[in-house]
């Protein structure tokens, strides 16, 4: 590889990052609670519920993509997709560890 073509690649790496820096996506927007809802079972629903919500904009704006919509790059569409997995294998593994929990507390011996 000639010391040109790695020039070229990290310029490339390089405009990339900063169009990432310009084209953030929108954070989700997530309904506010409507009265003091405290608890678990409220915060394990809000989180799925976002969760969701980030899953169904990733898979929006891919579509979008899909489609030619000149407003949606692949950037964008890639950190969608990818925020979107890394929220859903976090609340499978919070899944997973309060299934454990469970298992561990039903097999305690009296």
């Amino acid at each position: 590889m000639s010391d040109a073509s790695i020039n070229a690649i990290l310029s490339q790496i390089r405009s990339l990052q900063g169009q990432l820096q310009t084209n953030r996506p929108s954070p989700v927007e997530t309904p506010a609670p409507a009265a003091a809802e405290t608890g678990f079972g409220n915060t394990l629903k809000r989180a799925v519920t976002q969760v969701n919500a980030e899953q169904n904009e990733s898979a929006a704006l891919a579509k979008a993509f899909e489609m030619g919509d000149p407003n949606v790059d692949l950037v964008r569409v890639m950190l969608a997709s990818q925020q979107s997995s890394v929220s859903f294998r976090a609340t499978v593994e919070v899944r997973n560890r309060l299934v454990q929990a469970y298992q561990d507390v039903m097999n305690m011996p009296l």
